[in-house]
């Protein structure tokens, strides 16, 4: 008898993916607002050690201002999403086009509302080299990069991008470089701890994909044609 193995329902394992980030935002942000010491203290000396340097090296922290304000701003990655949303209804694509859209304003939704319900603070120094408002966790500009950097990847996985191919393999490379770049220069700045960041990343791509396994449940026989190329 031959054994068959029944293929997955669509979008399990992104669902799947985004309750096991979301648990850990959770968990991280519980240990921190205890707080729990040991993750206390990784906050204190890393964002403690960072402002040192900052403070010692002004023309590498305007470099990370520059980045911050202008490359990996969260408008940036607003705008970007913006392009590629109008690129979408240009072809014919509303539905996708405006899922995505969606999905970046629950995730603003998802960011200040825990912001007001956390209320943290952020880092105060005596000597700042830059200044933010508003409640700290999570980091605004670590959820943005984040969502969108994993929203972009799967549209244009949706238009038939291949693992292989190695304009998908730069576009995750740039991707991870700006998630983990923008979460570094909040920090360097002094305008965030290190555990805001990381549950601004986790609570990014969980939303993204939440979103996407969503889409792939509710359209699961939707399917992109073949390139010429390869058709059977």
């Amino acid at each position: 008898m031959r054994n068959a193995t029944r293929p997955s329902p669509p979008g399990v394992w992104q669902a799947g993916a985004a309750a096991t980030l979301g648990a850990a935002a959770v968990l991280l942000i519980v240990l921190a607002l205890l707080p729990w010491q040991p993750l206390a203290a990784l906050d204190r000396n890393t964002a403690s050690g960072l402002h040192t340097v900052a403070v010692e090296h002004p023309a590498l922290t305007r470099t990370m201002r520059i980045l911050t304000d202008w490359v990996w701003d969260p408008w940036t990655f607003r705008l970007l999403l913006a392009v590629v949303f109008g690129l979408l209804v240009w072809r014919g694509e509303r539905v996708l086009a405006y899922w995505a859209a969606g999905t970046a304003l629950v995730g603003s939704g998802v960011q200040q509302g825990t912001k007001a319900a956390l209320g943290r603070e952020r880092p105060r120094w005596r000597d700042p080299v830059d200044s933010a408002e508003y409640a700290a966790m999570p980091s605004g500009h670590a959820m943005t990069a984040a969502l969108v950097c994993v929203l972009l990847l799967w549209l244009w996985h949706e238009r038939g991008a291949s693992s292989a191919d190695v304009w998908w393999r730069s576009a995750l490379v740039v991707a991870a470089v700006s998630v983990v770049g923008v979460s570094f220069t909040r920090v360097w700045l002094g305008v965030h701890w290190l555990t805001d960041t990381v549950v601004g990343v986790l609570l990014g791509t969980a939303v993204a994909l939440a979103s996407t396994a969503t889409w792939a449940a509710l359209r699961p026989g939707e399917r992109l044609p073949a390139p010429a190329g390869r058709r059977g």
